[in-house]
């Protein structure tokens, strides 16, 4: 990590407080300390930089605009890339507006407990320099019509992508999930959140899973032909699972593209289920009796309730990110792993851990007796030509 590279903006109302942390990042050898009081005035600071800085340090309790809000509106308007915490409030209040700033598009470095130090710094902004998946274009940037992505799925370019999911016993690559992406003809890639609400809303949506299940059934037999074996796990809406014929369709489309349904998962998530509990079991029993594997994806973050959870034929269960991330220094995410994986083993399902990103991160859900691990510590989405690299590149890293 270049500190000389940085620029921080420290939202600070206590006077002493405030100039501590701007020695502390000046000490540092950080390139650029930027201050303010509270959150209306550093909101105009940011407002009228034409780069915005590389993290945002705010404190929550401040009169006037609360480090809540503030956080909001950074997120709303995209003031600024990243987000620091820094609070002596207690550790559940923290956690929540970590997760409401997460949900919001912000990156979430972490919380400080106050009073600073050097040490407390350089923990969070050194996560700076880690991985956050592929490049993708900025929200701001982006704007589709129906008709371009009709005309995308008619070209083939809303292709999957591959992220490896492998064995915490011993580090082998069992699965890969197939990650829908738009590859534009400039190059840009653009992710499901900029494609499929509108897809969903326009009837679009078995077009797009059909298209995801043959190409991954294709790139795995080219696979198989280099030696590489590998189960796929690709994602199903909720809109998907409407009509009788659904099993029937899926189980024909593998089929005809070389692959048996009990060399595929299916993820859904667990709010999408939970709509309509009647259809949804009727559907999931049907997927499960031609072979398909069903993996609730997302888990603890949709709201149903542990009575409806244990009568779906689930085979699978993905811990969110959400919960994995900075999980070894946080009790409250550490306590939801470990029910997660209790009621996990209760049920007889197999239990994949996303979003590993820290060897301290894989450590703990291997200590905790998690099976699978997904996230950029292994391996990022890579298009299917470069899924034998990758895993390549995950091999050289465990020996």
């Amino acid at each position: 990590m270049q500190y000389a590279d940085l620029s921080v903006l420290l939202v600070e109302d206590h006077g002493f407080q405030r100039r501590l942390g701007m020695r502390l990042l000046a000490d540092m050898g950080v390139g650029a300390v930027l201050e303010a009081a509270e959150g209306v005035e550093a909101l105009a600071l940011l407002r009228e930089r034409e780069t915005p800085p590389d993290v945002v340090l705010v404190d929550l309790d401040m009169p006037g605009m609360d480090g809540v809000e503030f956080i909001g509106l950074v997120a709303q308007h995209r003031l600024a890339p990243a987000i620091v915490v820094v609070s002596a409030m207690d550790a559940a209040l923290l956690h929540s507006v970590q997760v409401m700033a997460q949900a919001s598009g912000l990156r979430v470095l972490g919380a400080v407990e106050k009073p600073l130090s050097v040490d407390k710094l350089r923990h969070v902004l050194e996560l700076l320099a880690s991985p956050v998946g592929e490049a993708v274009a900025h929200d701001a940037a982006v704007a589709v019509s129906v008709e371009q992505i009709r005309e995308a799925l008619a070209d083939g370019q809303i292709v999957p992508w591959f992220q490896p999911q492998v064995e915490f016993g011993n580090g082998k690559v069992v699965s890969v999930e197939a990650l829908a992406r738009w590859v534009q003809p400039g190059g840009c890639c653009l992710h499901p959140v900029h494609f499929l609400p509108l897809i969903e809303a326009n009837g679009l949506i078995d077009e797009l899973t059909t298209r995801m299940l043959i190409d991954s059934c294709a790139w795995r037999n080219r696979w198989l032909e280099q030696g590489l074996r590998v189960r796929v796990a690709v994602n199903v809406s909720a809109h998907n699972l409407v009509g009788p014929q659904v099993a029937d369709r899926y189980e024909a489309v593998v089929r005809e593209h070389g692959m048996r349904p009990d060399e595929l998962v299916l993820e859904i998530t667990e709010s999408s289920v939970m709509s309509d509990t009647a259809r949804g079991l009727a559907m999931l029993a049907r997927l499960r009796l031609k072979g398909f594997g069903l993996s609730v994806d997302d888990f603890g973050t949709g709201y149903s309730s542990l009575a409806q959870l244990s009568q779906i034929p689930f085979t699978e269960l993905k811990i969110d990110r959400g919960f994995v991330h900075r999980a070894p220094d946080q009790p409250r995410k550490l306590a939801m792993i470990e029910t997660s994986l209790d009621l996990a083993r209760k049920l007889g399902l197999k239990v994949v851990a996303e979003g590993i990103e820290t060897d301290a991160e894989w450590q703990l859900l291997a200590q905790l007796g998690c099976h699978f691990a997904q996230g950029f510590l292994i391996s990022p989405a890579v298009a299917g030509e470069r899924l034998p690299e990758a895993i390549g590149n995950w091999r050289k890293t465990r020996h």
